[in-house]
C-alpha cells in the first residue's frame, strides 16, 4: 500500500481464493452450478490410447564426473507414468517434468556428497571450518524441487476427476533421498 492509502500494482500472485479441486466439486454436487468440464474416458466404446511418453532428454541420464549415472531419467519416467494413470500427462509440459526430474536428481546427488564429505569444509584462504557448499546447494535444490512438484501437483489437483491422493513420485524421490543418506 502506498503512503496515500491506495493499493498499487494490480493483483498479487497467489492472492484470492484458491481453486477447488475438480474431484471435490464433483463430490459436493457442483455447489457453484457452473458447467464442469469432465472428460470421461472409461465409458468410451473405442479403446483410446494415450500419447506416448516424450523421450527424456539425454541430459537426464548423462554420465557424471564420478562415473555414476544421473537418476533424473528414472524420476522423469515414474512421474510421467503417475500423470498418465491420472489422465493428466497431456496437461503437464515435458519441460516442467524435465526440470523437476533434474532438480530432484541434483538434490539427491548433493545429499550423497554431504554423506560422503560431511557438513564442514575448510576455508580456502584461512583454513577455518566453514559450511560445506553441498549443504547450501542441497537446500536450493530441495526448495526448487518442492516448488516444481507443487506446480505439477496443482495441475493434477485442478484437473483430475478421479482420486489423486496416495503414493506420488515425490514419495519415491524421498525414498531415493533416504537411501542416498544411508549410503546404499
Amino acid at each position: 500500500m502506498a503512503k496515500d492509502g491506495t493499493n498499487r500494482g494490480g493483483a498479487r500472485i497467489g492472492a484470492g481464493a484458491k481453486k477447488k479441486p475438480l474431484a471435490d466439486k464433483l463430490a459436493e454436487g457442483n455447489p457453484g452450478k457452473r458447467e464442469l468440464t469432465v472428460i470421461d474416458f472409461d465409458n468410451q466404446s473405442a479403446d483410446l490410447e494415450g500419447q506416448p511418453m516424450p523421450k527424456p532428454s539425454r541430459l537426464l541420464s548423462a554420465k557424471q564426473k564420478d562415473g555414476k549415472k544421473l537418476l533424473a531419467s528414472g524420476i522423469y519416467k515414474k512421474t510421467w507414468n503417475w500423470l498418465q494413470e491420472r489422465h493428466c500427462a497431456s496437461l503437464v509440459s515435458p519441460d516442467l517434468l524435465e526440470r523437476y526430474a533434474m532438480s530432484a536428481a541434483r538434490w539427491i546427488q548433493c545429499e550423497e556428497a554431504i554423506s560422503e564429505f560431511g557438513f564442514l569444509a575448510k576455508h580456502p584462504t584461512t583454513g577455518n571450518a566453514i559450511q560445506s557448499p553441498y549443504v547450501a546447494m542441497s537446500q536450493n535444490f530441495m526448495s526448487q524441487t518442492n516448488r516444481l512438484w507443487m506446480e505439477i501437483y496443482q495441475i493434477v489437483k485442478e484437473n483430475c476427476a478421479s482420486e489423486y491422493n496416495g503414493a506420488t513420485p515425490m514419495d519415491d524421490t524421498m525414498e531415493l533421498l533416504l537411501r542416498a543418506r544411508k549410503g546404499n
